[in-house]
């Protein structure tokens, strides 16, 4: 049975794909529920031993003629994208529980316009990385470990400026100035990385004057989340890409996901690598993106993914797999009271879309690549979309996609039970055993 289920499940368990997995959903998690004192004791080989079942005999899928509708819709908006902006990219969409659309357009190398983009292709994040660095800060704020009203200098001691909190940097209301002119004018060799640690030293060493008096204001800017990855470390005593790896990709099943660790004892390599490259384009031949010095700082960029490991970020959270239900919420409540009405909110790595309220989002841009990470919470529809290129369609095209109901698609359910069983994964936090 479970070997079945599998046959007929996207994503390694995670979304039925049919009425006919949904119904096998219903049996099977009942059947857990009810006799969970005796499913502790079957090994997985007495497992395989249960005999199959053939449900294609048994059921008829009603839902493909209407999911293979909206995918078709899907799929002409990005060729038509592809031939009017070049889009060069990967695309995911989920609608009520489970995959609709997966596809990638274009080719790996601009130049040479050769080699076909797959789907599990890695890009990197650029700054959509600060929602995953917000779910570290909760997971620790969960354990206890991070107070996000206190004064960061709890954690980072030496830090010169007073009355700045965790809470201030994750809805970038610290009022610091940029690392990034800092390091500019002051890093002596750009051909050695720059990281956190020397972000710190810095502004110890040149204490710049912020842009304004700790929440006094909003202000987007990279170094709060570069500032939130150091506390992350400070806290739990892990290397910040150890403690993603191990406390957030590895709980979510996220394989590939990784944060990129430059090495500090080498220079800076010519191109970053284990990823499709970035590329700048314009009205001259495409140019592949340089790896550069300020890749060694992490927390505001810098993360590596593909669009399937990003869909399963999306189901942790909306299932409770790293942090309870309450401190999950604060990501999505407004950091900026009296922000301008006219502006989009920001929350913990998350954007608040005024024009579409119960949407949230973040895009990202940064040497070469440019990513999109939009879900309507409302009618339960997420878009990825992740491309190598610094220039492309803008993101009218993907909410007129992501607000479309011209097509209306039943519910499916979210397999967690199913992932807890077949990858031996752990989630004490999930909101699905309440439901």
């Amino acid at each position: 049975m479970v070997q079945n289920y599998k046959k007929y499940a996207i994503f390694a368990g995670y979304f039925s794909k049919s009425m006919k997995t949904r119904f096998l959903l219903l049996i099977f998690t009942f059947f857990l529920m009810s006799c969970s004192s005796k499913t502790e004791h079957y090994t997985a080989k007495e497992v395989e031993s249960w005999p199959l079942v053939n449900v294609d005999s048994i059921f008829k899928d009603l839902d493909k003629p209407t999911l293979n509708k909206k995918a078709t819709q899907i799929d002409k908006t990005f060729n038509n994208l592809k031939k009017r902006t070049t889009f060069n990219g990967t695309v995911l969409f989920a609608e009520k529980g489970r995959i609709i659309f997966e596809k990638s357009y274009g080719v790996r190398n601009l130049r040479t316009r050769k080699g076909e983009i797959k789907n599990n292709d890695l890009y990197q994040l650029s700054s959509v990385s600060k929602m995953f660095t917000a779910e570290a800060i909760m997971i620790l704020k969960t354990r206890g470990l991070i107070d996000y009203d206190a004064d960061i200098k709890t954690y980072i001691p030496e830090f010169p400026y007073d009355g700045i909190t965790t809470r201030m940097l994750l809805t970038h209301r610290s009022g610091l100035s940029r690392y990034e002119t800092l390091a500019d004018n002051n890093w002596p060799d750009k051909r050695v990385p720059f990281t956190n640690d020397n972000m710190i030293e810095y502004y110890v060493k040149y204490k710049p004057n912020p842009y304004f008096k700790p929440d006094n204001g909003f202000h987007y800017c990279n170094v709060n989340y570069a500032m939130l990855a150091s506390i992350v470390e400070r806290v739990s005593g892990k290397s910040f890409v150890d403690f993603m790896r191990e406390d957030v990709f590895d709980v979510a099943g996220m394989r590939d996901s990784y944060i990129y660790d430059m090495p500090t004892d080498s220079m800076v390599s010519l191109y970053l690598p284990n990823c499709i490259q970035g590329y700048y384009v314009g009205r001259k031949r495409p140019r592949q993106a340089q790896n550069e010095y300020l890749n060694g700082v992490k927390g505001d960029k810098i993360m590596f993914s593909n669009v399937e490991d990003m869909y399963r970020f999306k189901v942790a959270l909306d299932y409770g797999l790293f942090v309870p239900d309450s401190i999950q919420e604060e990501a999505f409540k407004p950091g900026s009271p009296r922000y301008s009405k006219r502006k989009d909110n920001y929350g913990f790595g998350w954007r608040i879309s005024r024009k579409y309220p119960g949407c949230f989002y973040h895009y990202g841009w940064w040497k070469g690549y440019r990513s999109f990470f939009m879900f309507d919470k409302v009618n339960d529809r997420t878009l990825i979309v992740l491309t190598n290129t610094d220039k492309g369609p803008n993101s009218d095209v993907f909410w007129k996609l992501l607000k479309d109901n011209t097509i209306s698609l039943a519910p499916a359910s979210i397999n967690v039970p199913i992932i807890e069983l077949e990858e031996n994964l752990k989630y004490p936090y999930s909101s699905y055993r309440n439901r």
